[in-house]
């Protein structure tokens, strides 16, 4: 896909989780999260952070190495210590204003993401990426944070084919799922076909293979970034779909170990 459409589709993802935090009072946004520590509120001023970082990823790489450098120069202090960094300016801000800042930094992100080509590379947080898988994880991230958040505070988001960014990612991770375990990537493929909002099916890895995930695209993309846990989805699979999706994890840094099961 090309990068412009995935920045625009970056945009309305944005937008809709906008709509929804802009109307949250100041108890909504001090609530806690699924996400251990993290209030609404957070969530936001984690997106904020990234997407200020991912402006100067495109914009200003030295500045960006610099950053860079100092997240890896407190990371062995622990998530409180990256919390500090990354969160601590933006708890001291009140809700509407930590919402204008969101905007600001987005919209910086949105104009310096507007001259990106396909073949354009950018450093991030481990290995540089292409333009698409930069702005793709940049969409992931605002949907999975953003689902912290509906889930918090009861609102309603209805899936839309957007999804296919995040659905994509989540299948050709599947190898960084275990390797960042420290685990062998097992040498069987799975297939994935999954039912889209608007009633497509996309599919994924070769037909023939005899493992296999099937079932509805959200609920894939849930469980790819450790916001359900898989028995808490309609989602169909043989063992190996199973042992992948239980590890799965779509996006960067250390492993880390999704929600438990709600049910029994």
């Amino acid at each position: 896909m090309d990068v412009s459409q995935i920045r625009t589709d970056l945009i309305a993802e944005q937008q809709a989780l906008d709509k929804i935090v802009s109307g949250l009072d100041s108890e909504q946004w001090s609530s806690p999260t699924p996400s251990p520590r993290w209030s609404v509120a957070d969530q936001i001023g984690h997106l904020a952070y990234f997407d200020r970082s991912a402006v100067l990823a495109i914009t200003d790489p030295e500045r960006f190495s610099n950053l860079l450098g100092e997240l890896f120069s407190i990371a062995g202090g622990g998530d409180e210590a990256i919390d500090e960094l990354t969160l601590g300016g933006y708890r001291q801000m009140r809700s509407s204003d930590l919402l204008e800042e969101w905007r600001t930094n987005r919209e910086a992100l949105a104009a310096a993401s507007a001259g990106l080509t396909n073949d354009q590379r950018v450093n991030w947080y481990g290995p540089s990426m292409s333009s698409r898988s930069f702005l793709t994880a940049r969409l992931m991230e605002t949907w999975a944070h953003g689902q912290d958040v509906v889930d918090t505070v009861g609102a309603v988001r209805p899936p839309t084919d957007r999804l296919q960014h995040i659905a994509q990612l989540g299948f050709i991770t599947r190898a960084w799922s275990y390797t960042n375990r420290g685990l062998s990537v097992p040498s069987e493929s799975v297939r994935v076909e999954l039912l889209s909002p608007s009633g497509e099916r996309w599919l994924y890895g070769p037909e023939g293979a005899t493992e296999s995930v099937e079932g509805s695209a959200e609920d894939f993309c849930l469980v790819v970034t450790q916001r359900r846990h898989v028995d808490d989805t309609t989602l169909t699979m043989t063992d190996l779909g199973r042992d992948w999706l239980e590890k799965a994890q779509a996006f960067a840094g250390p492993s880390t170990e999704g929600p438990k099961a709600r049910w029994p």
